[in-house]
């Protein structure tokens, strides 16, 4: 499932926006990676590469958010650098997705990536404040490998 079916154009506009919106807030990055995925594929390892790949591991802070779905496998995972992961509870990223999953099974997939990156950003925002000089240190728009 290629990008275009998974989110129309509009989609697409609106999850960046989305995105854009929650590190308004913040110095952390957020990325979206769809891909096709393959079926013995370990999801979270999959991200762990592409995380890799973006090069997200570079941000000043460390605090760069992958959310990584394959559509063709109906799997999801998000990876967070170290600096995210220290600051984190235990579980903020399994209710991150609890969130998501439960959106996703509506087959409302823009929904599910809406909430889970806004949750995302709201968490950030308290330990990575936005000192209003930011850059934007990764790429918004959406990647994805084919």
């Amino acid at each position: 499932m290629a990008l275009l079916s998974f989110l129309s154009s509009k989609e697409e506009r609106l999850l960046i926006n989305t995105i854009q919106k929650a590190e308004s807030q913040t110095s952390g990055e957020i990325r979206v990676h769809i891909e096709p995925g393959t079926p013995d594929a370990d999801p979270f390892q999959r991200a762990l590469e592409i995380f890799a790949r973006l090069e997200m591991h570079k941000t000043k802070q460390r605090n760069g958010v992958l959310f990584y779905i394959a559509t063709d496998t109906h799997k999801f995972a998000i990876v967070a650098d170290s600096g995210i992961n220290r600051v984190v509870p235990e579980n903020f990223w399994e209710e991150i997705k609890d969130t998501m999953r439960t959106r996703f099974k509506q087959h409302q997939y823009l929904k599910g990536l809406e909430e889970g990156i806004t949750q995302t950003g709201e968490y950030l925002k308290k330990y990575f404040p936005s000192s209003g000089y930011d850059t934007n240190e990764l790429d918004d728009s959406i990647s994805t490998s084919s």
